[in-house]
């Protein structure tokens, strides 16, 4: 019995501490949070843009090494042009990625604007330079420069910052289409002068992407849909030589194999010829002379020759993770002007690529769209991994603003300490 009391009388003892699993984010500080982010979402940028710019490289030295030497009297000279373009586009990357992506809510008009008299001067019998019947480059002796491909980057952003501002109002057709309709249309106009048909295409459906991702109403999506279907039913049956293209090189490109439909039949040789793993690089039979613009608009037929059906889809393979990257980061932008500056760059790679990549295979008509990355052209490179630079700035931007705020707890701490 007294031991039962003493017992009952014995103290309790305190209550120990639980153990609990705390996660490594846990551990860590906004600002690594943020790095961590930041460094996942450019590594799945960088990464297939870095690969896919030196594939490219390489197939310019295989599949215009014919042309090249033929031509030049070199089979190096697109790819050392080439890789001029590479160099001065990573360039290019690395400072759109240093500077804040805002820089482009306040520059892209007035850019996009001085960039139209440039576009004129393509036009010029004597400054321009024109090929196949197309007036889109302005010979500056070494080099040659294509302001369309500018055109591209710049009309994105402009858009991007004209739909981004607080005080619009996109259920209102005014606001929606004001001042960014007669932007995006003098800009087509003048892409369809230079007689690119193409590129007018790949600008006015990123712009249409842009529109889409902000929110516009979808009775205004559908009419800008129905509208731009019926222009570009016009410009083509409207036009002879686009006609033609669109009905005989394209819907019945077998019934002239040898005639207009000898281009889209030698890429579906090239392509059927690489079987499974292909016929070994550098070997390829189309390029010699069989498929025109082997280095260029058709280069994917001879790489899908020479790398087979497995080198086509790790290319593929390539643009998905870009464009997933993309995505990534315009879910995590900060404010609606960074989501739709990436939507609009990403939207416009990704519709140049379908476009080109349809064109091969014979699902769209050619349109002498380039593959980004891949298709020799100097200009086409350098703004496009200028835009890819742009997309990295937007993922850099956690990074950026967690040290602004860091600096101004360390300054507000200084200022409060006796």
């Amino acid at each position: 019995m007294a031991d039962r009391t003493i017992a009952r009388r014995r103290p309790k003892q305190a209550a120990q501490p639980r153990l609990r699993l705390v996660r490594a984010d846990e551990l860590r500080t906004p600002r690594a949070i943020a790095v961590a982010t930041a460094r996942r979402n450019l590594t799945l940028l960088l990464v297939p843009t870095a690969l896919l710019t030196i594939v490219g490289l390489v197939m310019i030295l295989s599949a215009g090494s014919i042309s090249a030497v033929e031509g030049y009297g070199t089979s190096f000279w697109y790819f050392n042009r080439q890789a001029v373009y590479a160099l001065a586009g990573v360039i290019g990357l690395v400072v759109a990625a240093r500077v804040p992506y805002t820089f482009w809510r306040r520059a892209a008009i007035p850019m996009l604007l001085g960039l139209l008299p440039l576009m004129l001067l393509a036009l010029h019998p004597v400054i321009g330079s024109s090929l196949y019947g197309a007036s889109r480059w302005i010979d500056l002796g070494p080099i040659t420069l294509q302001p369309a491909e500018f055109a591209k980057l710049l009309t994105v952003c402009s858009a991007a910052a004209i739909l981004s501002r607080p005080w619009k109002d996109l259920g209102r057709a005014r606001d929606a289409f004001l001042p960014l309709g007669p932007l995006v249309l003098a800009v087509a106009g003048l892409v369809l002068l230079q007689r690119d048909l193409g590129t007018m295409l790949i600008i006015c459906g990123s712009v249409f992407l842009v529109l889409f991702v902000a929110g516009l109403p979808l009775r205004y999506l559908t009419w800008t849909a129905m509208g731009g279907i019926g222009a570009i039913a016009y410009f083509i049956f409207g036009t002879a030589y686009r006609r033609t293209r669109f009905l005989d090189a394209w819907l019945n490109w077998e019934l002239d194999p040898s005639g207009a439909g000898w281009q889209l039949r030698q890429g579906l040789i090239a392509l059927g010829s690489g079987g499974w793993f292909g016929v070994g690089l550098g070997n390829s039979r189309q390029k010699w002379d069989y498929l025109p613009n082997a280095h260029s608009d058709f280069v994917f037929g001879v790489l899908g020759e020479e790398l087979g059906l497995v080198g086509a889809i790790a290319v593929l393979s390539l643009f998905g993770v870009l464009l997933f990257a993309g995505i990534r980061i315009a879910m995590q932008a900060r404010d609606p002007f960074g989501r739709l500056l990436v939507a609009g760059i990403m939207g416009w790679i990704g519709l140049q690529t379908l476009v080109n990549l349809g064109a091969v295979t014979g699902l769209l008509p050619i349109t002498g769209v380039p593959l980004p990355f891949l298709s020799f052209g100097g200009t086409a490179l350098v703004v496009t991994l200028a835009g890819v630079g742009v997309v990295a700035s937007v993922a850099l931007d956690g990074v950026r603003s967690t040290e602004r705020r860091n600096a101004r707890s360390r300054s507000s701490g200084a200022r409060s300490r006796p």
